[in-house]
Protein backbone atom coordinates (compact mmCIF):
# COMPACT_ATOMS: atom_id res chain seq x y z
CA UNK A 1 0.00 0.00 0.00
CA UNK A 2 1.36 3.51 -0.77
CA UNK A 3 0.63 5.70 2.11
CA UNK A 4 1.40 8.71 0.10
CA UNK A 5 4.41 9.79 2.51
CA UNK A 6 6.60 10.54 -0.53
CA UNK A 7 8.39 14.14 -0.05
CA UNK A 8 7.01 14.66 3.82
CA UNK A 9 9.15 15.96 6.49
CA UNK A 10 9.38 13.64 9.71
CA UNK A 11 10.86 14.20 13.17
CA UNK A 12 11.14 11.81 15.08
CA UNK A 13 12.48 12.65 19.30
CA UNK A 14 13.97 10.04 20.77
CA UNK A 15 14.56 7.71 17.97
CA UNK A 16 18.01 6.43 18.09
CA UNK A 17 16.69 2.88 19.39
CA UNK A 18 13.30 1.41 20.18
CA UNK A 19 10.09 2.36 18.93
CA UNK A 20 11.13 5.68 17.86
CA UNK A 21 13.68 3.66 15.38
CA UNK A 22 11.34 1.48 13.58
CA UNK A 23 8.80 4.62 13.47
CA UNK A 24 11.86 6.58 11.62
CA UNK A 25 12.56 3.74 9.64
CA UNK A 26 9.43 2.71 8.39
CA UNK A 27 8.83 6.69 7.19
CA UNK A 28 11.65 6.38 5.33
CA UNK A 29 10.68 3.18 3.41
CA UNK A 30 7.46 5.32 2.97
CA UNK A 31 9.52 7.60 1.42
CA UNK A 32 9.62 10.83 4.29
CA UNK A 33 12.24 12.37 4.58
CA UNK A 34 13.41 11.91 8.39
CA UNK A 35 15.01 13.56 11.04
CA UNK A 36 15.85 11.93 14.02
CA UNK A 37 16.92 12.36 17.52
CA UNK A 38 18.74 11.15 20.84
CA UNK A 39 20.69 12.31 23.75
CA UNK A 40 24.45 12.23 22.09
CA UNK A 41 26.08 12.79 18.89
CA UNK A 42 27.25 9.33 19.25
CA UNK A 43 24.23 7.68 19.26
CA UNK A 44 22.41 9.94 16.91
CA UNK A 45 25.25 9.23 14.05
CA UNK A 46 25.25 5.65 14.91
CA UNK A 47 21.45 5.59 13.79
CA UNK A 48 21.61 7.74 11.12
CA UNK A 49 24.23 5.18 9.48
CA UNK A 50 22.02 1.67 10.64
CA UNK A 51 18.89 3.71 8.80
CA UNK A 52 21.37 4.62 5.85
CA UNK A 53 22.17 0.81 5.50
CA UNK A 54 19.21 -0.32 5.88
CA UNK A 55 16.48 1.27 3.58
CA UNK A 56 17.78 1.93 0.20
CA UNK A 57 17.68 5.97 -0.67
CA UNK A 58 16.80 7.23 2.78
CA UNK A 59 17.31 10.55 2.97
CA UNK A 60 17.53 11.09 6.74
CA UNK A 61 20.05 13.39 9.52
CA UNK A 62 19.92 13.88 12.80
CA UNK A 63 19.80 15.89 15.52
CA UNK A 64 20.81 15.34 19.21
CA UNK A 65 19.39 16.94 22.36
CA UNK A 66 18.85 15.74 26.00
CA UNK A 67 15.25 16.85 26.68
CA UNK A 68 16.09 16.98 30.21
CA UNK A 69 19.15 20.21 29.15
CA UNK A 70 17.22 23.56 28.23
CA UNK A 71 20.37 24.17 26.01
CA UNK A 72 20.09 21.33 24.16
CA UNK A 73 16.18 21.92 23.52
CA UNK A 74 16.88 25.41 22.42
CA UNK A 75 19.71 24.40 20.37
CA UNK A 76 16.79 21.34 18.64
CA UNK A 77 14.02 23.85 18.17
CA UNK A 78 16.35 26.06 16.65
CA UNK A 79 16.80 23.93 13.84
CA UNK A 80 13.42 22.60 12.98
CA UNK A 81 11.87 24.30 10.62
CA UNK A 82 9.15 23.20 8.21
CA UNK A 83 8.15 19.97 9.68
CA UNK A 84 5.20 18.21 8.34
CA UNK A 85 5.06 14.87 10.43
CA UNK A 86 6.13 15.20 14.38
CA UNK A 87 6.21 11.79 16.21
CA UNK A 88 6.46 13.16 20.07
CA UNK A 89 8.26 9.52 21.39
CA UNK A 90 11.10 10.38 23.48
CA UNK A 91 10.14 8.83 27.05
CA UNK A 92 11.61 7.63 30.52
CA UNK A 93 10.57 5.18 32.97
CA UNK A 94 11.75 3.47 36.12
CA UNK A 95 9.98 0.99 38.51
CA UNK A 96 9.97 2.94 42.04
CA UNK A 97 7.59 2.40 44.58
CA UNK A 98 5.51 5.19 45.14
CA UNK A 99 6.92 5.98 48.43
CA UNK A 100 10.46 6.31 47.50
CA UNK A 101 9.76 8.68 44.23
CA UNK A 102 11.38 12.05 45.55
CA UNK A 103 9.71 15.52 44.21
CA UNK A 104 12.73 15.87 41.81
CA UNK A 105 11.78 12.71 39.91
CA UNK A 106 8.06 14.22 39.34
CA UNK A 107 9.56 17.11 37.86
CA UNK A 108 12.11 14.97 35.77
CA UNK A 109 9.49 12.72 34.15
CA UNK A 110 7.19 15.31 33.67
CA UNK A 111 10.04 17.43 32.01
CA UNK A 112 11.04 14.57 29.71
CA UNK A 113 7.94 13.10 28.91
CA UNK A 114 5.44 15.53 28.70
CA UNK A 115 7.34 19.06 28.43
CA UNK A 116 9.28 17.65 24.99
CA UNK A 117 5.85 16.70 23.37
CA UNK A 118 4.67 20.18 24.64
CA UNK A 119 7.60 22.55 23.29
CA UNK A 120 7.65 20.29 20.07
CA UNK A 121 4.18 20.79 19.31
CA UNK A 122 4.55 24.65 19.91
CA UNK A 123 6.95 24.72 17.86
CA UNK A 124 5.73 22.97 15.05
CA UNK A 125 2.05 23.10 14.86
CA UNK A 126 1.59 26.89 13.97
CA UNK A 127 3.21 25.88 10.58
CA UNK A 128 1.39 22.79 9.65
CA UNK A 129 -1.50 25.16 9.81
CA UNK A 130 -0.12 27.73 7.64
CA UNK A 131 0.38 24.97 5.38
CA UNK A 132 -3.09 23.10 5.80
CA UNK A 133 -1.24 19.95 6.40
CA UNK A 134 0.43 18.31 9.42
CA UNK A 135 0.67 15.28 11.83
CA UNK A 136 1.24 15.30 15.56
CA UNK A 137 1.45 12.32 17.60
CA UNK A 138 1.80 11.47 21.10
CA UNK A 139 2.92 7.74 21.45
CA UNK A 140 1.80 7.39 24.98
CA UNK A 141 0.96 4.30 26.86
CA UNK A 142 -1.65 1.78 27.97
CA UNK A 143 0.02 3.02 31.59
CA UNK A 144 -2.25 6.53 30.78
CA UNK A 145 -5.14 4.49 31.53
CA UNK A 146 -3.85 1.22 33.47
CA UNK A 147 -1.75 3.07 35.84
CA UNK A 148 0.95 0.85 37.29
CA UNK A 149 1.16 1.09 40.73
CA UNK A 150 5.47 -0.05 40.32
CA UNK A 151 5.37 3.09 37.79
CA UNK A 152 2.78 6.01 39.04
CA UNK A 153 5.33 8.75 38.03
CA UNK A 154 5.25 7.13 34.59
CA UNK A 155 1.51 6.68 34.07
CA UNK A 156 1.16 10.32 35.39
CA UNK A 157 2.87 11.51 32.34
CA UNK A 158 1.27 9.34 29.92
CA UNK A 159 -2.58 10.26 30.99
CA UNK A 160 -1.24 14.05 30.46
CA UNK A 161 -0.25 13.45 26.83
CA UNK A 162 -3.44 12.02 26.21
CA UNK A 163 -5.20 15.59 27.48
CA UNK A 164 -1.96 17.64 26.26
CA UNK A 165 -3.26 15.46 22.46
CA UNK A 166 -6.75 15.88 22.53
CA UNK A 167 -6.71 19.52 23.34
CA UNK A 168 -4.31 20.10 20.42
CA UNK A 169 -7.11 18.31 18.06
CA UNK A 170 -9.23 21.42 18.94
CA UNK A 171 -7.19 23.94 17.51
CA UNK A 172 -6.86 21.95 14.11
CA UNK A 173 -10.75 22.12 13.53
CA UNK A 174 -11.52 22.53 9.55
CA UNK A 175 -7.88 22.45 8.71
CA UNK A 176 -5.98 19.56 7.04
CA UNK A 177 -3.71 19.11 10.19
CA UNK A 178 -4.59 16.00 13.08
CA UNK A 179 -3.25 15.22 16.35
CA UNK A 180 -3.32 11.78 17.97
CA UNK A 181 -1.76 9.71 20.53
CA UNK A 182 -1.20 5.95 20.35
CA UNK A 183 -1.07 3.60 23.15
CA UNK A 184 1.26 0.89 23.10
CA UNK A 185 0.98 -1.85 25.50
CA UNK A 186 4.51 -3.75 27.06
CA UNK A 187 6.72 -3.79 23.88
CA UNK A 188 10.16 -5.39 23.68
CA UNK A 189 12.37 -2.28 22.98
CA UNK A 190 15.76 -2.16 24.53
CA UNK A 191 14.84 -0.36 27.95
CA UNK A 192 12.06 -3.42 29.05
CA UNK A 193 14.29 -6.34 26.83
CA UNK A 194 16.86 -4.89 29.62
CA UNK A 195 14.47 -4.56 32.63
CA UNK A 196 13.08 -8.43 31.82
CA UNK A 197 16.88 -9.40 32.19
CA UNK A 198 17.61 -8.13 35.10
CA UNK A 199 14.10 -9.86 36.92
CA UNK A 200 15.17 -12.78 35.16
CA UNK A 201 18.28 -12.59 36.63
CA UNK A 202 17.34 -11.67 40.02
CA UNK A 203 14.98 -14.65 40.19
CA UNK A 204 17.44 -17.20 38.56
CA UNK A 205 14.91 -18.05 35.45
CA UNK A 206 15.21 -17.63 31.81
CA UNK A 207 13.89 -14.60 30.30
CA UNK A 208 11.81 -16.64 28.00
CA UNK A 209 9.97 -17.74 32.12
CA UNK A 210 9.97 -14.10 33.16
CA UNK A 211 8.22 -12.60 29.64
CA UNK A 212 5.27 -15.65 30.60
CA UNK A 213 4.91 -14.63 34.50
CA UNK A 214 5.41 -10.87 33.81
CA UNK A 215 2.10 -11.15 31.51
CA UNK A 216 1.07 -13.56 34.11
CA UNK A 217 0.85 -11.70 37.26
CA UNK A 218 1.53 -7.77 36.59
CA UNK A 219 0.03 -7.68 33.00
CA UNK A 220 -2.85 -10.39 32.69
CA UNK A 221 -5.51 -9.19 31.10
CA UNK A 222 -3.61 -8.89 27.82
CA UNK A 223 -4.72 -10.86 24.78
CA UNK A 224 -1.41 -11.39 23.34
CA UNK A 225 0.09 -12.66 26.41
CA UNK A 226 3.71 -11.37 24.86
CA UNK A 227 6.04 -8.01 24.44
CA UNK A 228 4.91 -6.79 21.57
CA UNK A 229 7.19 -6.27 18.87
CA UNK A 230 8.15 -2.52 18.07
CA UNK A 231 7.12 -2.65 14.12
CA UNK A 232 3.64 -3.70 15.14
CA UNK A 233 3.73 0.16 17.15
CA UNK A 234 5.45 1.39 14.19
CA UNK A 235 3.12 0.24 11.61
CA UNK A 236 0.13 2.02 13.08
CA UNK A 237 1.98 4.99 13.83
CA UNK A 238 3.30 5.15 10.02
CA UNK A 239 -0.59 5.09 9.26
CA UNK A 240 -1.40 7.59 11.12
CA UNK A 241 1.35 9.86 9.83
CA UNK A 242 0.02 9.47 6.44
CA UNK A 243 -2.84 11.24 4.20
CA UNK A 244 -4.84 8.45 4.13
CA UNK A 245 -5.64 8.76 7.86
CA UNK A 246 -7.56 12.51 7.18
CA UNK A 247 -10.23 11.15 8.90
CA UNK A 248 -8.83 10.27 12.17
CA UNK A 249 -7.94 13.10 14.47
CA UNK A 250 -8.40 13.65 18.43
CA UNK A 251 -8.27 10.27 19.26
CA UNK A 252 -6.42 7.88 21.15
CA UNK A 253 -5.23 4.68 19.35
CA UNK A 254 -4.91 1.07 20.83
CA UNK A 255 -1.70 -0.62 19.87
CA UNK A 256 -1.86 -2.24 23.45
CA UNK A 257 -2.40 -6.15 22.58
CA UNK A 258 -5.97 -6.08 24.32
CA UNK A 259 -4.19 -5.50 27.64
CA UNK A 260 -7.35 -2.74 28.54
CA UNK A 261 -10.07 -4.30 28.56
CA UNK A 262 -13.16 -1.32 28.15
CA UNK A 263 -14.41 -0.61 25.21
CA UNK A 264 -14.47 2.87 25.05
Amino acid sequence: MDLKLKGKRAFVSGSTQGIGFAIAKQLLREGAAVTINGRSSERVNEAVNRLKQEVKDAIVNGIAADFSKKEDIDNLLSQLTETDILINNTGIFEPKAFTDIPDEDWFRFFEVNVMSGVRLSRQLLPGMLQRNWGRIIFISSESAINIPEEMIHYGMTKTAQLSISRGLAELTKGTAVTVNAVLPGPTASEGLTTFVGDLAKAQNITIQQAEKEFFKTTRPTSLLQRFEDVNEIASLVTYIASPLSSGTNGASLRADGGLLKSIY
